[in-house]
């Protein structure tokens, strides 16, 4: 047995002991752990941008795209931003020992209750994003699951500070600190024992990255996954969209943040407005520095736009880059949607009711939007604090996954004496 191959069991052993400490934590310890990381993550600044300023020279050194710096790079005020997220993820409520349903079955007068519990142990795969590294963490900590984080080597230095920061407060709180392990190794072999399960001691892995790591991760892993393989999102501006709002929605939804997995890929458009309203978008998004490629009606209207590729339909740019299609109303905008979408967020954008109903109740993916951005496909966007990943599958938990989401459920039975005859 390699040394690196006994390392990982060895930390998924003291996972596994670790996630029951947590899980039979009273939510009040739970909480204080959390309030306890932000207090640290505020008086850590200095030495997380310092490893930051490391893990940032590295990626310069070896040729990381803009767009990847930018998701690497970290500043006070994105401190700021990760401390504050963990605060909203401590006054979230805790979702361990909720009953979600509770009945008295007829047959047998049984009283049985269906009751929110931890996953268990959760292995994190991630990628040039540091901030994961506290959201990831405060997240299980609200769910009562331990988990072993790794992350990208192009953010090791970054996470390795953070992490130091989480295992403080989770020992002055009373908990393990064995709770929330940061693989310390950029060895490319450690995902691979992860997905391997660590002799049955990984419950779920979550990958967040690009389409590489995903399929990775959704070929090779042994144990379960919750994943999105990426965001090929859309917007579509319906015929009786208002036009200033749409000019808004469709340039946030794709400049504010290009290298999101919410920033809308494709602008859908339907056919009676196009002539009127699709010369001021495109004028809007080329004086962001977007780069426009067409379909031939788009290209009729607004000649100066790159010729789109069949390929353009479903690739995931994270770039200022977008695709542009005319459609032949709603029925149309939603049949390119089936093809080419990946069940991640779409969004219309409306003032007919009528239309905005049926777009939300036809199309079948994680989260659908009327009348705003795509990007705010966001967990902490929806309340919940900060998000593990958006999941794009049909089974346990859509959309961003929060402390809620990361827990499973047992039913808990209780009767006077029944027998079953």
């Amino acid at each position: 047995m390699s040394d690196l191959t006994h390392a990982m069991l060895q930390r998924g052993q003291r996972a596994r002991v670790a996630a029951r400490a947590l899980r039979e934590a009273a939510p009040e310890v739970r909480t204080r752990a959390l309030t306890l990381l932000a207090q640290k993550l505020r008086g850590a600044v200095e030495p997380i941008l310092a490893a930051n300023q490391r893990d940032l020279d590295a990626g310069r050194a070896n040729g990381m795209s803009e767009a990847l710096l930018d998701r690497l790079a970290l500043n006070p005020a994105r401190v700021e931003g990760i401390a504050a997220a963990v605060d909203i993820i401590a006054g979230v409520q805790d979702p361990l020992g909720v009953e979600t349903e509770r009945w008295t079955a007829p047959v047998n007068n049984l009283d049985i209750a269906r009751v929110r519990t931890p996953i268990g142990v959760l292995g994190i795969i991630y990628e040039s994003r540091p901030n994961v590294t506290a959201d990831a963490a405060a997240l299980c900590i609200r769910s009562g699951n331990a988990a072993i984080l790794r992350c990208g080597s192009d953010c090791l230095q970054s996470s390795l500070a953070i992490a130091a920061v989480i295992g403080e407060a989770l020992a002055e709180a009373g908990l393990p600190a064995d709770a929330i392990q940061l693989v310390d190794t950029p060895d490319r072999a450690a995902v691979g024992l992860m997905l391997a399960g660590l002799e049955g001691n990984i419950d779920l892995i979550v990958p967040r990255g690009g389409k590489s790591l995903v399929g990775r991760v959704q070929s090779e892993a042994r144990v379960a996954v919750l994943s999105h393989l990426e965001g090929m999102n859309h917007t579509y501006v319906h015929a009786g969209a208002n036009p200033d709002m749409a000019r808004a929605l469709v340039l946030n939804a794709k400049m504010r943040r290009v290298s999101v997995c919410g920033a809308t890929e494709t602008l859908l458009i339907d056919r009676a407005v196009a002539p009127s309203l699709l010369p001021l978008i495109a004028a809007d998004l080329q004086a962001k520095g977007c780069e426009i490629r067409g379909d031939e009606a788009a290209r009729a209207i607004v000649p100066d736009m790159v010729a789109a590729m069949d390929e353009d339909w479903s690739t995931e740019y994270l770039a200022p880059i977008i695709a542009v299609a005319v459609v032949d109303g709603i029925d149309a905008a939603i049949a390119h949607i089936e093809r080419y979408g990946s069940g991640h967020t779409e969004a219309i954008v409306t003032d007919d009711a009528d239309a905005a109903a049926t777009f939300l109740n036809r199309v079948d993916s994680a989260i659908v939007v009327h009348n705003a951005s795509t990007q705010y496909a966001d967990g902490g966007e929806f309340g919940f604090g900060g998000e593990i990943g958006i999941a794009t599958g049909r089974m346990h938990a859509r959309g961003p996954v929060g402390a809620e989401q990361l827990t499973t459920f047992k039913y808990v039975v209780r009767g006077q004496g029944q027998t079953r005859p």
